[in-house]
């Protein structure tokens, strides 16, 4: 992912756009990486290294958002709209 994309996320989800640490730009940026390898792993079907890597990203994921879940359940709403998850 390019310096400039995980400035931008971190600037729309942080307080500010050095704040990589916040559970709402980790998840984000999750989500990013999360979407690119999805279409690797579709077009390399084969390869398990990668999509052992990519559920290892979703259960991060998925625990920080509980995290979030429990902490700030309003930001965690408005987090889960704005990059299209379920749950």
């Amino acid at each position: 992912m390019e310096k400039n994309r995980v400035k931008e996320l971190a600037a729309k989800f942080g307080k500010n756009e050095q704040d990589t640490g916040a559970a709402g730009v980790q998840v984000a940026l999750l989500t990013e990486r999360i979407k690119e390898l999805t279409e690797h792993v579709k077009a390399h079907p084969k390869d398990h290294h990668t999509r052992r890597g990519l559920l290892m990203l979703v259960g991060k994921r998925r625990r920080l958002q509980l995290y979030l879940e429990r902490v700030d359940l309003a930001g965690y709403r408005s987090l889960i709209q704005e990059l299209g998850l379920r749950r």
